[in-house]
């Protein structure tokens, strides 16, 4: 143990961190789930719902696992003491399943960047994308391959360098986007509306619960993301404050996602909750009317896929990690192992949209192989995983041990933040989990 914290790499700037950290967050449950969810829950009030549970349930969470990552000088199982251990197991669990199909989504992305340059529309042919079994297959492997090759080369020259490059691109390329749609597209007050003006008539409990699991989604919660990026700190760092802009960041990120897809959707009069197929199907055949399109479209899906590997390159990296600690491997070994695990137990993902690998799957679970891995994932690992880190930081690990980590902030901010950690957060999980599962309808009740 203690020559692995002698060998730990650490973040060569607070910029280099944020980059990191906001790159993990603003993923594709920003680009690709995000507007949709907004548009089948109602718009404005969503999106307040949304920014609440960040601020009480996300940002909490978001700076114990912090607390903990740099506490420990531990990747998240190595975090945890004992039994509690099972929530880094979790965590480690979680990483590796979203990365199996994560890798698959994000490799149509890179054909839809390739589309998009040969002047192909993307919306006709996504269902033959999707079927395409050996397609699919080809993509999530180059997308698996390219991420390993960034979390190959460590911390500093690696996910940090890399980091930076991208995140500052994507949230440049994002503003161009949200600039166009305010300027050129005549839908953008219509959008602005939706998105901003409560509508109660179409929120309900379920729409909250759908807001607390989104802020999680969102902010890579329960997936031993932060803990390993947490870890990387220096002492010095303030972690209270970076959480906070995080945070923020995140949340900006998001409006700006929503205000520069909706516009195009209500520019050509069509629904704002289009589900699934938003960002495949709808968005590519409103590009290609749109003055630039071809150049709109490819922009569009390179930020997609640059948006993918920020977020899939700590889910390759907590893996890799907590094998270089647990078992002993190098970085090249553990990386190379996770990378071709991840790929072989994602092809069948590939392959979902066709029938899948198990022919009689659908029947039996009643959605395919990549809808029940990002069920299992969402509905239970995820939460659980929060669930148990809330429960060790406020209860086991201790409130003095979190003081110390908290750093030079006054005390009128540490309380409240102990006592959210320490009741609300579980609490809210578990309303989550209940809800979710289908032990409870509150929507019955409110």
């Amino acid at each position: 143990m203690t020559q692995g914290v002698k060998r730990r790499e650490h973040w060569s700037s607070r910029f280099g961190f944020l980059m990191a950290a906001i790159g993990s967050a603003v993923g594709l449950g920003i680009l690709w789930k995000f507007p949709y969810t907004v548009g089948q829950n109602g718009g404005g009030l969503f999106l307040l719902s949304y920014l609440l549970c960040v601020i009480v349930v996300g940002t909490p969470l978001f700076t114990a696992e912090l607390i903990l990552g740099r506490r420990s000088q531990r990747a998240a199982v190595g975090a945890f003491e004992g039994q509690w251990r099972i929530a880094g197991w979790l965590g480690v669990a979680a990483s590796f399943l979203i990365m199996s199909f994560y890798s698959v989504i994000a490799g149509w992305g890179i054909s839809y960047v390739l589309m998009s340059l040969s002047g192909t529309e993307g919306a006709p042919v996504f269902k033959d994308l999707a079927m395409s079994g050996g397609i699919s297959t080809f993509w999530h492997f180059i997308f698996t391959l390219i991420t390993m090759g960034v979390v190959f080369s460590g911390v500093r020259k690696g996910i940090e360098y890399w980091s930076k490059f991208m995140t500052r691109s994507l949230l440049i390329m994002l503003v161009a986007l949200f600039l166009y749609s305010m300027v050129k597209l005549p839908g953008f007050g219509q959008a602005a509306r939706f998105v901003f003006y409560p509508d109660v008539g179409r929120f309900s409990f379920s729409s909250l619960l759908e807001a607390l699991g989104l802020a999680f989604f969102t902010m890579s919660l329960g997936q031993g993301v932060m803990i390993s990026y947490g870890s990387y700190m220096k002492k010095e760092e303030k972690i209270p404050q970076l959480a906070g802009i995080v945070a923020l960041s995140i949340f900006v990120v998001a409006i700006l996602a929503a205000m520069t897809i909706f516009p195009v959707v209500f520019t050509f009069g069509l629904p704002p909750e289009a589900g699934y197929g938003l960002v495949f199907e709808t968005l590519p055949k409103l590009f290609a009317q749109l003055p630039g399109g071809l150049v709109i479209s490819t922009l569009f899906f390179v930020l997609f896929v640059f948006t993918a590997l920020t977020s899939a390159i700590p889910l390759v990296e907590v893996v890799a990690t907590n094998l270089m600690e647990l078992v002993g491997w190098s970085r090249k070994k553990a990386v190379l192992l996770t990378g071709l695990g991840c790929f072989v137990f994602g092809i069948p993902s590939a392959y979902a949209a066709r029938g899948g690998i198990f022919s009689n799957w659908q029947e039996l679970f009643q959605m395919n192989f990549l809808e029940t891995v990002n069920e299992l994932v969402s509905v239970w690992i995820i939460p659980l995983a929060g669930l148990f880190t809330s429960i060790y930081v406020g209860w086991i690990f201790g409130r003095d041990k979190c003081r110390q980590e908290f750093g030079s902030v006054k005390e009128l901010f540490f309380v409240p933040w102990f006592f959210f950690v320490k009741w609300v957060v579980p609490f809210v999980i578990l309303v989550i989990i209940a809800q979710k599962s289908g032990v409870v309808d509150f929507d019955r009740w409110f």
